[in-house]
């Protein structure tokens, strides 16, 4: 769990120019709302909006977009020290704030009437406690007919929120709430991280797979305008002890870039249907989405996978979603023959770059489950299923476990490892798929569970072993 302190010296903006946090690759055309189009910032507490979304905002209402803010909390508790200040002054206060940075990113728009704002009022810290509340008025918001001053509804609509894992319990609670609805509402997410900038460093790995929205002069300048606004946390409320700055120079640094940085996660089906769209397009963005070849999490999680098979050699494997290969090269080693499915040509072709000198594997480009291929029953050794079954929907996932099942000799194995994390925008999560695969009714015979991944393997029925 990270822990830290607006008082903590942080990570100095220097060091993520070094890493190269100013060169993350843009967001495509597009990502941004234009004319007819809809953008909703969720904010945990006033200036959120404007460290994380204000050029975000700026550039969606110069490209005609209508924007509506809703801001969760007061921001009441950002100085419980305070001599000079109690809660409910703060929140007055904070309020105002929040509003003069709104009304200077509408009047710098080409379109001042497409930008709105609400007030949720939910106490500061405690927005976890009130996800019901958060969800519902997101919810609303998206569902809103007519859009903002009485427009025609909206052609496309994107969420932008907190980045869900900033490590501050508001922050997260809001990004979580925006990420669900999102999901639900197959709605493209954009996520911008805040105190992340603060308590990570550039060791961490997830930020180099973000994006970056570089913005203009003016864009630029509107966002200072608007951070200028929120004078309560730039500056001391006055020389007493307890009113002192709570966002210092070193740490506005993060936000005087000439860009801004999001976590974008496009809508996504809840099925297999597009799964090959949406994997190539996801593929040719980054060639290594899940980090597989330069993650420790993921070297020790192959190391786990293959310590696990219970066999030193198996005959005959499948291995479905075997992406670019890097698992599917260490199954080769144990394996006399390993067919690697995949969704995305994209990815197969990077496998097959990868594994050419590999004589013993072959690659196939198919849907799962409906291009599973046909092969004789009890043609398999092992079957490995690994972070595939959040990606298809119940049905389809029951149906590939059944094609598994029935491919698989007696005494044969089937290996499942799944991510134990909140999966966003799918109907299954690793667990409900672990459950799904028990009702086979096989017998467990590895079980290893982390606090990050559920590994198991299950032995089918009838072989010499039993």
């Amino acid at each position: 769990m990270v822990t830290f302190s607006h008082e903590d010296s942080g990570t100095p903006e220097s060091a993520w120019a070094a890493a190269g946090a100013g060169r993350l690759p843009p967001l495509d055309a597009g990502v941004v709302p234009g004319a007819g189009e809809r953008l909703i910032v969720v904010a945990a507490h006033p200036d959120d909006e404007s460290l994380g979304a204000a050029g975000l905002v700026h550039t969606a209402l110069q490209e005609g977009a209508t924007v509506h803010v809703i801001v969760l909390s007061a921001g009441e508790a950002s100085h419980p020290g305070s001599p000079t200040h109690a809660p409910g002054q703060l929140a007055a206060l904070r309020t105002r704030e929040l509003d003069a940075a709104l009304r200077l990113l509408r009047d710098g728009a080409s379109d001042p009437t497409g930008l709105s704002w609400e007030h949720l009022g939910l106490p500061d810290g405690g927005l976890a406690r009130h996800a019901d509340v958060l969800e519902s008025a997101v919810t609303s918001a998206v569902d809103e007919p007519a859009g903002v001053s009485g427009r025609p509804p909206a052609a496309r609509t994107v969420l932008a929120a907190p980045y869900r894992f900033d490590a501050h319990t508001d922050h997260d609670a809001a990004g979580s709430c925006a990420a669900q609805v999102a999901a639900r509402r197959h709605l493209g997410l954009l996520e911008f991280p805040i105190w992340y900038w603060h308590w990570a460093t550039p060791m961490h790995p997830e930020w180099r797979h973000w994006l970056r929205l570089p913005l203009d002069t003016r864009a630029q300048e509107a966002k200072q305008d608007a951070l200028a606004a929120h004078r309560s946390q730039t500056s001391a409320l006055s020389p007493a002890p307890g009113d002192e700055v709570l966002l210092g120079a070193g740490f506005l640094e993060h936000f005087r870039r000439p860009a801004e940085t999001f976590r974008w996660t496009p809508p996504v089906p809840r099925d297999s249907t597009s799964a090959a769209s949406v994997f190539d397009d996801l593929y040719r963005r980054n060639r290594d989405p899940w980090d597989y070849l330069d993650s420790s999490y993921e070297r020790r999680k192959r190391a786990i996978t293959l310590a696990s098979l219970p066999r030193e050699q198996y005959a005959a494997a499948v291995e479905a979603g075997c992406s670019i290969g890097v698992l599917t090269a260490e199954l080769a080693r144990r394996c006399s023959r390993v067919l690697g499915i995949d969704a995305s040509q994209v990815a197969l072709e990077a496998a097959r770059t990868r594994l050419e000198a590999v004589g013993n594997v072959s690659l196939l480009r198919a849907d799962l489950p409906s291009g599973w291929p046909r092969m004789p029953e009890g043609s398999l050794d092992l079957v490995v299923l690994s972070e595939i079954g959040y990606f298809l929907g119940r049905s389809e996932w029951q149906e590939l476990l059944y094609a598994a099942a029935q491919a698989l000799a007696p005494g044969g194995d089937l290996l499942l490892c799944h991510w134990l994390h909140p999966i966003d925008g799918w109907e299954l999560d690793g667990v409900q798929a672990h459950e799904l695969a028990h009702a086979l009714g096989w017998t467990t015979i590895v079980n290893h569970r982390e606090e990050d991944f559920l590994l198991e393997i299950l032995r089918s029925p009838g072989g010499t072993d039993e």
